[in-house]
């Protein structure tokens, strides 16, 4: 079997209210900050809406993520489906649900992502990593002024 089949979960508590964090995933701006980071990002949010993030490998060969929404809960959970290719090459689908909660004056945040990974493309490792990036990235909308939310 060529195909590679990886689940991670990572948790994150943020010092703001619900409505902030999941404005942060919810605003197109807000999103492409902290988890396009400087690649083209275009976003539809909402159920059978359209994420895409173009932008390059490392090798400077063009990486596509594309993503839909499959449910959204407003405050409570987001679930999507996605790609990520190299060009015209597939390398991984995958499905995630992110879901949020109150706790401790702030608000706890759950990722859950399924992946398979197609042979001689991104490995698991490399797509919890960035993920982790990702969320350390969002932290940092609710301590500058440009943050998602922020008053």
């Amino acid at each position: 079997m060529d195909v590679v089949h990886s689940t991670f979960s990572l948790e994150r508590h943020y010092p703001v209210p619900v409505d902030r964090v999941f404005g942060a995933w919810a605003d197109p701006e807000a999103r492409r900050r902290w988890m396009a980071q400087g690649a083209e990002h275009s976003q539809e949010f909402v159920v059978g809406g359209r994420e895409t993030v173009k932008g390059a490998d490392g090798e400077g060969r063009p990486l596509i993520y594309e993503a839909q929404y499959a449910d959204i809960v407003p405050n409570e959970r987001i679930l999507t489906t996605a790609t990520l290719g190299t060009g015209e090459i597939l390398s991984t689908v995958s499905v995630t649900s992110v879901e949020f909660r109150a706790e401790d004056g702030g608000t706890a945040v759950m990722l859950t992502e399924h992946g398979m990974y197609l042979p001689g493309q991104e490995q698991p490792e490399w797509r919890e990593r960035g993920t982790t990036d990702q969320l350390d990235a969002l932290a940092a909308e609710f301590t500058s002024s440009t943050g998602a939310g922020t008053s």
